[in-house]
């Protein structure tokens, strides 16, 4: 693999009039200036529909698109919504700065059914599409949602175990609802794959999020309760977290339902094998999140209020990945952050996946930290920082005096080391400059440079606060500014990736 260089921006965080980042114009247009810019990587987050807190790892359904995402432009184009509709939705968002969910939970979907009601679901390109049954669980999930609400445990006993004739009878008596979510799943992946065809033409890849989890109200979980820990009443017995740590003295509680590996081995990993197939699709390289669990994960008895009285069970390790290509095997990133397990870097080692490191972790003074670009070589994967992460600006403005200094000596010894000739100031955007050019003058094959680091924004433009459930997932671009750019084109000549 050449090496390349990458920027991290969630179609959420693009542009647009309509409350959120979609598959329109602005998307082309971020596309024709990574491309400009010389960049041949663009990693997103998961596309999903996003559940309860907008979190993109908290979805109703790991194999569904996002409709918040469907351009409302592309509608009107193929006559399904009017312009005078469209004018309606702009003047809802005219005073929205991020990602405005409360306004697009009460509006988009009144939209969508309005475009619905001019679709032909009678065409062959629908029908083949539902035939095929890719959105199949999703739409009768929402549908079953959209009549009966709540979550999936509160439904009659029939329906609430996903049996044959209550699912048969559901899709009967509400055909239409069924429909338009399968509407829903169709366009949207109508336009991902026309998006993703344009954006390879450029010769750019698009990277993708694989989740290790799926949320307890998904219809994942009601669909497949088989492969995982669950009570009598379909509530989850066991959720997912990390342990006590120095980033949380409680560790974190995720919850989300375990894994139950015995069961998905005995069905010879079939469902893990169709997520892997459908991010494959999807995506040209897939970034595996908390690849760690699936050496050893972290559990705990679902109700609890820290991870405290958590414990480590063992995960599937290679079993998951035997019915993998070694070209499938070779798009995958593992995300390996946390503790240090000399398992997981075996693990990695024998599958052949590189694995990450994050340059605003590396200047804690030990001279031998991992994340120094001089302590590493090619192999791995280099972030300025991640979606999780405070953004560089953020982080130095966040530091007292003493701790600035400090880190400035550091960062500047490291440039010196790399011969990185970038000046620091009192300005945190030129410890953003520093991080981007020292993280291009590595070794790594791949650098993914969020576009927060890239265009020098600080933690008001922070895209997730871990451990916190409100203000997160909302940032948006509100212009493309052609400097940062530039600058990153002329780097990226310099450092030849």
């Amino acid at each position: 693999m050449v090496q390349k260089t990458g920027v991290l921006c969630h179609i959420s965080s693009l542009a647009g009039k309509y409350g959120i980042g979609s598959l329109g114009k602005e998307a082309y247009r971020f596309a024709r200036r990574l491309k400009k810019s010389g960049v041949g990587v663009w990693q997103i987050l998961p596309i999903c529909q996003t559940g309860f807190g907008d979190s993109p790892y908290q979805t109703v359904s790991a194999f569904s698109g996002n409709p918040y995402f469907i351009d409302l432009e592309t509608l009107k184009k193929r006559k399904l919504l009017t312009e005078m509709e469209l004018r309606g939705v702009r003047k809802l968002y005219e005073k929205s700065t991020g990602a405005d969910y409360a306004m697009l939970y009460q509006e988009r979907f009144l939209t969508l059914r309005k475009a619905f009601s001019r679709f032909h679901f009678d065409s062959d390109e629908f029908s083949r599409f539902v035939e095929r049954g890719t959105a199949e669980d999703y739409a009768l999930f929402m549908t079953a949602k959209t009549v009966y609400g709540g979550g999936f445990c509160d439904w009659e006993a029939g329906l609430k175990r996903h049996e044959r004739e209550s699912l048969k009878k559901l899709k009967e008596s509400y055909h239409e609802e069924y429909l338009f979510w399968q509407f829903l799943q169709f366009e949207f992946f109508r336009e991902w794959k026309a998006f993703k065809r344009y954006c390879n033409r450029l010769g750019i890849e698009l990277m993708g999020d694989l989740p290790l989890y799926v949320s307890s109200d998904s219809a994942d979980v009601w669909a497949h309760r088989e492969l995982f820990k669950l009570n009598e009443d379909l509530t989850p017995k066991s959720v997912a977290g990390v342990p006590p740590d120095y980033f949380s003295e409680n560790g974190q509680v995720w919850g989300n339902p375990v894994y139950d590996w015995a069961a998905h081995e005995r069905e010879n990993f079939a469902w893990w094998k169709e997520r892997f197939a459908f991010a494959f699709e999807m995506y040209d390289l897939v970034r595996f999140d908390h690849f760690r669990g699936v050496y050893r994960y972290f559990e705990i008895e679902a109700g609890s209020r820290t991870a405290k009285e958590g414990h480590f069970e063992e995960g599937p390790k290679d079993k998951l990945f035997e019915g993998l290509s070694g070209g499938e095997k070779k798009r995958l990133i593992a995300e390996d952050l946390g503790m240090y397990e000399e398992g997981v870097k075996e693990l990695m080692e024998r599958l052949g996946i590189c694995g990450m490191k994050v340059l605003l972790f590396a200047f804690d003074g030990n001279e031998d930290n991992a994340y120094l670009p001089h302590n590493f070589g090619r192999d791995c994967i280099l972030y300025t920082g991640t979606h999780d992460n405070d953004t560089v600006a953020g982080y130095v403005k966040s530091l007292s005096s003493e701790e600035f200094i400090l880190l400035r000596s550091r960062v500047a010894s490291e440039l010196k080391r790399m011969e990185v000739y970038e000046k620091l100031s009192e300005d945190p955007s030129s410890f953003s400059r520093a991080f981007v050019d020292l993280a291009l003058a590595s070794k790594a094959k791949l650098v993914i440079l969020p576009v927060q680091d890239l265009l020098g924004l600080d933690n008001s433009c922070r895209m997730n606060l871990p451990g916190t459930k409100a203000g997160n997932w909302k940032f948006r671009l509100k212009r493309l500014p052609s400097a940062p750019f530039c600058r990153l084109n002329k780097s990226i000549k310099k450092y030849r990736r």
